[in-house]
C-alpha cells in the first residue's frame, strides 16, 4: 500500500488553489474546472469542488466543515515560509515554534479553515527522522 494523496473539498476551488499555489510555491495540475492537485515528491494535495461530491456518494463531504486534520508540509526554511504568507494568510493560528519533537512549526488555517503545519526539522533526531 502507498499513501498517495489527500482531497480537500471546497465551495470555491480557484480560491482555495490560488492559496496553496501562493503558500508552497507549487503550481497546480487542473483536470478540468473542477478538480486540481498540487504534486510533491511524495504527496499529492488534491482540491475538488462541491460539484464533484456527488460523484462519490450525495452530501458525502462538507466543505469548510474540518477541525480534526492538519495538513503538513516538510520545508526547507519554516521562517522563510512565515515571511511569505504573512499579509495573505488571513488566520495565523501560531508564529514559528519549535515543538517539544524537534520541528520548528508554523501552523495557520487555509481559506475554508483547515489547519496546515508547514515546518522544519531543527533536532538531530528529527532532521534524520525526514533526511531526504
Amino acid at each position: 500500500m502507498d499513501f498517495v494523496s489527500i482531497r480537500i473539498i471546497t465551495g470555491d476551488i480557484a480560491r482555495l488553489v490560488g492559496f496553496y499555489e501562493r503558500a508552497t510555491g507549487l503550481r497546480a495540475s487542473w483536470s478540468g474546472a473542477d478538480f486540481a492537485e498540487l504534486r510533491t515528491a511524495s504527496a499529492t494535495l488534491a482540491i475538488g469542488s462541491t460539484r464533484t461530491v456527488p460523484l462519490f456518494a450525495p452530501d458525502a463531504a462538507r466543505p469548510a466543515d474540518n477541525r480534526t486534520v492538519i495538513i503538513e508540509f516538510l520545508v526547507d526554511d519554516v521562517d522563510g515560509v512565515h515571511q511569505n504568507v504573512v499579509g495573505f494568510v488571513e488566520d495565523l493560528v501560531n508564529e514559528p515554534t519549535t515543538m517539544p519533537w524537534g520541528n520548528r512549526s508554523l501552523l495557520l488555517r487555509d481559506p475554508d479553515g483547515n489547519l496546515v503545519n508547514f515546518f522544519t526539522p531543527v533536532t538531530p533526531a528529527a532532521i534524520e527522522k525526514f533526511a531526504r
